[in-house]
C-alpha cells in the first residue's frame, strides 16, 4: 500500500512518459527533465498518439512501459472556448484522463502526476483557496465542463490510491504563462491575449487598447518553468492523497497586469475596458502552504516573467497559430 512508501529521486534512465509534452505545460516538464539529467524520456505528438484512442494507448504504454507518467494532456482554453464548446471540454478530457491512467494502472506505473487547474474549486471558495475546497460550492459556470473533467481526474488518482496502493498524486496549478503558450485570439488565456494585443498596439502605432471586463478580477499568475520545476519536485519530495496547489501565493488584478504587459511590449497609448464582456471568477489566489511544506516555492517574478515570455512570442510571433 501506499503508507510503505517514501518519496525519493526518480530513476533518471527509467522510461518516463510526459504526456502532452508539446504543449505549454509539457514540453517545459519535458525541458527540464532532460537538463536534470532524465535520459529516458518518451513522448507523442496528438497526430502521433490520439490520447483519446483507448486501445492505441494501451498499446503505446507496451511499447514503453513506462515508470513514471506525468499527465500534462488536455484540451484547453479560455473563457470564451470553455464557454462555447463545454462538450468537448467535458469529454475529450474525460477520455484523455481514463484512458492515460487506466494504461498506467494496467502497467502497474509506479509513479503518476495528474495535472488539473484551480478551476476546480468553487467560484466563492474562501481566498485563497484551500485543497479542502474542493467540491464545497458551485462551480464557475463559464468553465465547468473542463472543472468537472479535472476534478474527475483527481477522484481516479484517489481511488487508485485507495483500491490498489499506488502512490500516484495530483498537482493543481495556477494561471500559467510562458514560452510556449496560445497566443491566438479564440484560444488564449488572459495573460498571453494582453500580449498579443499590446504588441499588435505598439507595432500598429494604436492609441487606445480595449479589453475585456472591468480589469477588476484578481488572478495568480505561475511561470511555466516554474510549474515544470514544481512537478518534479513534487515527483520526489510528496505522497499524498490530496491535490497538491501550486502558485505563488500572491496575485493582482487584471488591470495591473494590463499595465505589467503594457510595459514589457513597450506600449504608450491608453486602455479601456469593455464592462460588457465577462470577468469571470473575482477572485483566484491559491494557498500554497502545502506546497511550501513540501519544500518548494516559485522562483520567477510576474514582471520578470512576462518580459522573457514577450520575449519568446516577438521571436516566434510570424509562426504562431492564429
Amino acid at each position: 500500500m501506499t503508507s510503505d512508501f517514501a518519496p525519493r529521486p526518480l530513476e533518471r534512465d527509467a522510461p518516463f512518459y510526459v504526456a502532452g509534452h508539446r504543449g505549454l505545460v509539457g514540453s517545459a516538464i519535458w525541458h527540464t527533465l532532460e537538463s536534470e539529467g532524465f535520459s529516458n524520456l518518451h513522448g507523442q505528438t496528438s497526430s502521433e498518439l490520439d490520447l483519446k484512442n483507448r486501445p492505441a494507448v494501451f498499446q503505446y504504454f507496451s511499447t514503453i512501459k513506462p515508470k513514471y507518467v506525468v499527465l500534462a494532456a488536455a484540451k484547453v482554453g479560455g473563457i470564451l472556448a470553455n464557454s462555447t464548446y463545454p462538450v468537448d471540454f467535458l469529454t475529450e478530457n474525460l477520455q484523455i484522463q481514463v484512458n492515460v491512467l487506466d494504461a498506467a494502472l494496467e502497467h502497474n506505473v509506479e509513479r503518476v502526476l495528474f495535472l488539473g487547474s484551480s478551476c476546480i474549486y468553487p467560484k466563492l471558495a474562501p481566498q485563497p483557496i484551500r485543497e479542502d475546497s474542493l467540491l464545497t460550492g458551485h462551480l464557475e459556470p463559464t468553465n465547468d465542463a473542463y472543472a468537472i473533467a479535472k476534478i474527475a481526474g483527481i477522484m481516479q488518482v484517489q481511488a487508485v490510491r485507495r483500491q490498489y496502493g499506488l502512490p500516484w498524486i495530483s498537482a493543481m496549478p495556477t494561471n500559467l504563462y510562458g514560452p510556449g503558450d496560445n497566443f491566438s485570439p479564440e484560444g488564449s488565456h488572459v495573460l498571453p491575449a494582453l500580449i498579443r494585443r499590446y504588441d499588435e498596439a505598439t507595432r500598429n502605432r494604436v492609441d487606445t487598447v480595449t479589453n475585456w471586463g472591468t480589469g477588476s478580477p484578481r488572478r495568480e499568475f505561475l511561470h511555466v518553468n516554474d510549474m515544470a520545476a514544481a512537478c518534479l519536485h513534487l515527483l520526489e519530495h510528496y505522497d499524498g492523497p490530496e491535490q497538491v496547489n501550486v502558485g505563488t501565493g500572491s496575485d493582482v488584478t487584471i488591470k495591473e497586469l494590463a499595465s505589467i504587459v503594457a510595459e514589457a511590449v513597450g506600449y504608450e497609448g491608453t486602455m479601456e475596458w469593455d464592462t460588457t464582456k465577462p470577468d469571470g471568477t473575482p477572485q483566484k489566489l491559491l494557498d500554497v502552504s502545502n506546497l511550501t511544506k513540501a519544500g518548494w516555492t516559485a522562483g520567477i517574478g510576474l514582471e520578470e516573467g512576462v518580459r522573457n515570455t514577450v520575449e519568446w512570442y516577438r521571436t516566434h510571433r510570424a509562426s504562431l497559430r492564429g
